[in-house]
């Protein structure tokens, strides 16, 4: 029977095969990697030739388009109110500090009233002499006259009897012409009286000289009293509405004059963002358009504001133009000179098509274009634009809502295969 034996020699020379294959790939190994990458390489730029690469697109959309002027300024009071003291003093007491809330009325400075409270004293004591003369006018002079006019006018009719008794006796001859003359002197004298006791009664009533002169000095040291308490209420400097001192410029121990500034008060009312619009934005403003503003201290929060005016003139140095704004419904934390960033609407288109201005080509030229997503291709598309925003423009033809257009920094040209992914 014929045996074989197995034949060693065929697994060994597949080994040395195999070995000399990786001595040799190891020897060759970075030539072997550089043409393993750019076979990766050429598929991957063969792949990316045929369904083209990612590029985040925008939806053309329909909304409401605002045009808006933006600008920062600072927020003030309508006015400001310089308080001072209307009399020359001396400070003894400051009684609010900068930055406090002070209501109409409430006492600010006090200055050292000693020789006013003396003048109103005085003042005081004039008045109280002047109507203790009136009161005397009226319950003695008065008085007095009428009873002495009504002996002066008994006195009259006696001396009338005297006189007729001694003309009859000396018609008859009983009497004589001396006791006549001497009747017809004392009825003049007692005439006389009368007359001075009707004068003494005239002038001592209402609307007489004397009850005049006494009723004028009465009057004339009210008025002396009252400016007295006046000058004397001056030396406590009020508020004279609500608001906010916002400076302070008076310490104790200082003697103030009139007509300087101890206090700056911002009255509580209505505020106003005070803003520098550049030049080329004022054919934009009109008044009575709204604006939405942010204080810089606290961005998150908005409120609403009006615009009222609009400085005639520009600001050569600046090549700007002041404008104001209006807060009709200031909000607490507003305060007076903080910062505010404010967005100005100027203009406002109600449901339109909107792309953003980042996808538009030459958008300040007459040929404006955006690449649009035509069957899985960037297509080179003219527009008409319309309003323009900040970052937002208004296409009036050229695109539908929903279409799809390229930004400008994609890098991508027109005819490209692109995959469109939403950004």
């Amino acid at each position: 029977m014929l045996q074989t034996s197995p034949d060693l020699r065929a697994p060994r020379s597949r080994q040395h095969g195999l070995m000399t294959a990786a001595h040799v790939l190891w020897t060759h190994k970075w030539s072997t990697i550089a043409s393993l990458a750019v076979a990766i390489a050429g598929f991957w730029i063969l792949a990316r030739w045929i369904v083209g690469p990612e590029v985040v697109v925008y939806p053309v959309i329909r909304a409401d388009l605002v045009k808006t002027v933006v600008a920062s300024g600072h927020v003030e009071t309508p006015f400001r109110v310089n308080i001072g003291s209307q009399i020359t003093g001396t400070v003894e007491e400051v009684l609010v500090d900068e930055g406090q809330t002070v209501r109409r009325g409430q006492p600010l400075i006090a200055l050292e009233p000693s020789e006013l409270k003396a003048a109103a004293v005085e003042a005081e004591g004039a008045v109280a002499q002047a109507d203790a003369r009136m009161r005397q006018m009226r319950e003695l002079a008065l008085p007095a006259a009428r009873e002495a006019l009504k002996q002066a006018q008994a006195n009259l009719t006696n001396a009338r009897a005297v006189y007729q008794r001694a003309l009859e006796l000396s018609r008859t001859g009983f009497g004589t012409q001396a006791t006549l003359d001497a009747a017809q002197k004392d009825l003049g004298v007692v005439r006389t009286q009368v007359r001075t006791a009707e004068l003494q009664v005239y002038t001592s009533q209402p609307g007489g000289s004397d009850y005049v002169m006494a009723e004028t000095q009465l009057n004339q040291a009210r008025a002396n009293l009252a400016t007295a308490n006046a000058r004397l209420g001056y030396a406590t400097v009020s508020a004279p509405r609500d608001g906010v001192l916002i400076s302070r410029n008076v310490e104790r121990g200082a003697v103030v004059q009139p007509g300087n500034a101890l206090l700056v008060l911002a009255p509580f009312g209505d505020r106003q963002l005070v803003l520098q619009i550049d030049e080329k934005n004022l054919g934009l403003l009109r008044i009575g358009q709204g604006a939405v503003a942010s204080a810089d201290a606290y961005p998150d929060r908005r409120f609403h504001a009006r615009l009222s005016y609009i400085n005639p003139s520009v600001d050569i140095t600046r090549a700007s133009v002041e404008a104001k704004l209006t807060v009709v419904d200031p909000p607490d934390y507003l305060r007076q000179d903080m910062t505010v960033s404010v967005d100005i609407e100027v203009d406002k288109h109600r449901s339109t098509l909107i792309v953003p201005a980042r996808a538009v080509h030459d958008a300040m030229s007459a040929a404006p274009w955006v690449l649009a997503v035509r069957n899985g291709r960037a297509r080179e598309q003219s527009v008409r634009l319309g309003l323009r925003s900040s970052d937002q423009i208004e296409v009036l033809s050229g695109l539908a809502a929903g279409d799809l257009v390229v930004p400008t920094v994609a890098g991508v040209r027109s005819g490209q295969r692109i995959r469109p992914v939403s950004p």
